[in-house]
């Protein structure tokens, strides 16, 4: 079962129904590791100072607006607290549109509204008086500390809830070269557009979600579980830093036995072995390495 993302409240006019957001999709992807084809160790990222070239510890690093090349305004902490929004956990519907009044490029990312304890009535209300007149609601919402547009839809028994760009974030139609004006224009004869049209008719059919598979994918995986079958796989060079990095396992083991030979008497520990040695010269200092 899903985790709620927060609770809080469905809001219009006077009436606030008590709802859960929950994220309403399920990622697939292929995640891949970046590996060293000569040796198979995983590549690791660094934050290095671009000057230095020393690794940079988190704590020193700021946030900054690059606002000309190479110059840079630096926020503050307290500076994106003050502007962050102050209602997390409400839906404020603002407007009510037609359903069909929306661009479907201005929608990013779905949820779903949840009724919480004894909401029921509220939300079935907003849900049928919403599909009932063709309109869907325009709202704000607070997702992780950002402010979006949305847009809540009457879907069958949910309310969905789905992120909307603003029109900033799209780029016009305008400023592409499409073929504008009638199809006249482009020789496109009324006999062509009948038989597109019959064409369109016998294919087709209903939507079902549930027709379409993300192929890529299923292919990838056959050919990951064939390698794994037939023993192509590599395996790292094993080190305690790269081990305890990659995997984050404990070596409960390692530590029980270190654990009792530094609780074990001293008499009962076996004497190192010391050779003796000649007055030693000078040492020449070791060479570091690089990382």
């Amino acid at each position: 079962m899903a985790r709620a993302i927060w609770s809080g409240t469905l809001s219009f006019g006077l009436l606030q129904i008590p709802v859960k957001l929950m994220s309403a999709e399920r990622r697939t992807d292929l995640h891949f590791r970046m590996l060293d084809s000569r040796d198979n160790a995983p590549i690791r990222y660094e934050r290095v100072n671009s000057e230095t070239g020393d690794e940079v510890p988190w704590k020193d690093i700021v946030k900054a607006f690059e606002y000309r090349k190479g110059n840079y305004v630096v926020i503050e902490e307290e500076d994106l607290r003050a502007a962050a929004p102050q209602s997390h956990e409400s839906v404020d519907v603002e407007a009510f549109v037609d359903a069909g009044s929306i661009s479907p490029r201005h929608f990013e990312k779905p949820y779903v509204l949840v009724p919480g304890t004894k909401a029921q009535k509220g939300y079935v209300l907003l849900r049928e008086t919403l599909a009932k007149a063709g309109k869907i609601g325009i709202a704000r919402v607070v997702v992780r500390t950002r402010e979006y547009l949305a847009a809540v839809i009457p879907e069958g028994d949910a309310l969905v809830l789905m992120l909307v760009r603003y029109a900033q974030e799209l780029i016009d139609l305008d400023d592409f070269e499409l073929p504008k004006g009638p199809a006249a224009d482009y020789r496109v004869t009324r006999k062509e557009l009948e038989m597109a049209r019959q064409l369109v008719d016998s294919m087709a059919g209903k939507w079902d979600p549930a027709d379409y598979q993300d192929e890529f994918r299923t292919r990838l995986h056959e050919v990951i579980e064939k390698r794994m079958r037939s023993g192509k796989t590599v395996t790292p060079p094993e080190t305690e830093e790269a081990a305890e990095e990659a995997t984050n396992v404990v070596d409960f083991m390692k530590l029980l036995k270190k654990s009792l030979e530094s609780k074990r008497p001293r008499e009962s520990r076996p004497a190192k072995k010391t050779k003796s040695k000649p007055a030693a010269k000078k040492a020449a200092p070791r060479r570091r390495r690089s990382a």
